[in-house]
């Protein structure tokens, strides 16, 4: 199992994307992703997106919002991977050359455009609505197969229940 994050950095109608073309043997090779990695041992989500986005761009995120997330069984090397998956809208820090892709900051209208994994398609949209989300997508051989998503107003109601 492998515990990740991934972020949006929002700002102005832009969202910074990563087209992932620089890392050997990347399983996204190719493709435009949010930011974002793997867990290090002791680390809170919240941690791990803040240096996550901070390797990957130079940027600091301050107070990301953890929107949802995302579960993919057997999506690589037949392991499941979990993502929390955050918004982020103010930072400080520039720019700078990522060693695992090319950083643009993308026209929010023309992110359907770009070559997302099927499943970003999907939930993207989710990152614009109120609440969380909890989201599960299948893929075989890169391919989606099924995917199933259940919304909730905060992300403490799944815990407390409806009161």
């Amino acid at each position: 199992m492998k515990l990740a994050t991934l972020c949006y950095l929002k700002v102005d109608g832009k969202t910074l994307m990563i087209h992932r073309i620089k890392k050997e043997n990347d399983m996204h090779q190719g493709k435009w992703n949010g930011l974002g990695g793997k867990f290090n041992p002791g680390e809170t989500p919240e941690e791990c997106v803040i240096r996550e986005v901070r390797e990957e761009s130079g940027l600091t995120i301050v107070d990301p919002l953890l929107k949802g997330l995302l579960t993919f069984p057997k999506f690589a090397n037949d392991e499941d991977w979990y993502a929390f998956v955050f918004v982020a809208h103010e930072f400080t820090g520039q720019l700078i050359e990522s060693s695992e892709g090319v950083l643009k900051w993308i026209n929010d209208e023309q992110l359907i455009n770009l070559d997302l994994w099927a499943g970003d398609l999907i939930f993207l949209p989710w990152l614009e609505q109120p609440g969380f989300f909890s989201g599960k997508f299948i893929y075989r051989a890169g391919r989606l197969v099924d995917h199933s998503v259940v919304f909730y107003d905060s992300p403490l109601q799944n815990i407390l229940g409806s009161q």
